[in-house]
């Protein structure tokens, strides 16, 4: 399913790579044997969003010969929590954890990570506090910054679907989730900024983990408020799902304005038949890629951690031709 292909970044990355890997006459071993890596791609595997993540790590454990262990955790910040502790007692050499449980929740665990040589990186949501005491010890951050990209998405939304001052906009988040929830806390500042009215609805934890469930709640939600001009769903695996959610409430593509966050096939194909207006990607490959990148120049050469954020595209029908095709291999 990889292709030699990559983006940006991952191509900068993958000839540093490819030059240290071949050697020179004062280089000693170069190779990754002997390290082992733990690494969650965060929601269940085959997810749409998930998988693109993977595809970045396992491209990245390729080209530097590192042994990666997946851990898969259904976008449960709980198990999230759970999984990382399971992690730390099998002293591998280093772990990159998706940021979802926050510092409060994650940083007594870094903390004893590091206390045993154990490497940690971050990928997807930020642990600002965690990286500031850790970042000189390879503690980076590959994503999206989440508040900023919410806002950004918020804006994007405004402008392409011609929202005006009183109009309502219907917003899918995860406000419960602190430090995953900035960015659906952006897109709503950014909606209330320009006068729109929103309408909120919580991801349920099954609908987090499995977007087909949300099919019934978004086409009830719709029916008992007419009213709604543009939808956002703050969830890769949900906005790849909004053809289907917008079919189910009975609407045709762009009656209501749809727009999220991520790149899938199912989300490229729906920007296309007009029932998706605009999403931002925050390229969920870099984020795998980088973050296994992060590890082995950290445990090999004593790297710092790099902080980079992958989310400033907005995509609509006026770009995706550029990307579609890579939307079918799961890289972007």
């Amino acid at each position: 399913m990889l292709k030699e292909v990559c983006a940006g970044a991952a191509v900068a990355a993958g000839v540093l790579i490819a030059t240290l890997l071949g050697g020179t006459a004062q280089a000693a071993d170069m190779s990754c044997q002997g390290k082992n890596f733990v690494f969650f791609p965060g929601g269940s595997e085959g997810d749409s969003f998930a998988s693109i993540v993977y595809n970045g790590a396992a491209l990245a454990a390729q080209q530097t010969g590192c042994h990666v262990e997946y851990v898969w955790s259904d976008w449960n910040p709980e198990l999230i929590v759970q999984q990382f502790s399971q992690a730390i007692g099998r002293s591998p050499t280093g772990i990159a954890v998706m940021g979802h449980p926050g510092d409060a929740a994650l940083d007594p665990l870094i903390d004893r990570a590091r206390k045993q040589g154990i490497l940690v990186t971050t990928q997807n949501v930020d642990l600002p506090k965690a990286e500031e005491k850790y970042k000189g010890q390879g503690f980076g951050y590959v994503g999206a910054k989440n508040y900023s990209a919410g806002e950004n998405l918020g804006d994007a939304a405004v402008k392409t679907c011609g929202l005006k001052q009183g109009d309502t906009a219907f917003v899918w988040g995860l406000l419960g989730q602190e430090a995953r929830g900035l960015r659906t806390k952006g897109v709503i500042d950014a909606f209330k900024k320009s006068g729109v009215d929103v309408k909120y609805l919580e991801i349920a934890d099954n609908i987090n983990k499995d977007a087909a469930q949300g099919i019934p709640i978004f086409a009830s939600f719709m029916a008992a408020n007419p009213s709604i001009k543009a939808v956002v769903t703050d969830h890769g695996a949900l906005t790849a799902m909004l053809p289907s959610y917008l079919k189910a409430a009975g609407k045709k593509p762009g009656e209501v304005c749809g727009t999220g966050f991520d790149l899938s096939a199912a989300t490229s194909q729906g920007i296309k038949d007009g029932y998706i207006t605009a999403v931002l990607d925050q390229q969920p490959f870099l984020q795998g890629y980088l973050s296994i990148i992060q590890l082995y120049l950290t445990s090999k050469f004593g790297f710092a951690g790099m902080d980079i954020d992958t989310g400033a595209a907005i995509i609509d029908k006026s770009n995706i031709d550029a990307v579609a095709p890579l939307t079918t291999d799961a890289i972007r």
